[in-house]
């Protein structure tokens, strides 16, 4: 139940990142919702290979990179889907950021809902 409330409400929060920012665009709900798996497979299987193979920068930059990791997520979530657009990575950047803080209210709202006793 917490799996499917949260997909909805991350696609939620995909109409919202295009709603406030005019670099993401999404099509309709149902492209919202493909486009919160695909980000959310992305990260789940990609993400973690990327910030093993640029750990060395990761350090230099004193973890910033994993913004940019973030932002190529989101951007490749946008060029394999066709109701998910990002203008560029400035775009993707600014987007995933959004997108993420907004993925953490979502957590911290359902973590309250779904408290484990």
């Amino acid at each position: 139940m917490k799996i499917l409330l949260k997909w909805l409400l991350s696609a939620a929060a995909l109409l919202l990142v295009a709603y406030l920012y005019s670099g993401v665009q999404v099509d309709s709900f149902t492209s919202a919702l493909i486009a919160a798996l695909v980000i959310g497979l992305f990260n789940a299987v990609l993400r973690p290979v990327l910030v093993v193979l640029t750990l060395p920068v990761t350090i230099v930059t004193v973890g910033l990179f994993l913004f940019v990791i973030n932002a190529l997520m989101f951007w490749a979530a946008a060029g394999v889907l066709g109701g998910f657009h990002v203008t560029g990575f400035g775009a993707a950047l600014l987007g995933s950021l959004i997108y993420s803080v907004l993925g953490l209210l979502i957590e911290s709202a359902l973590g309250g809902l779904f408290l484990q006793k």
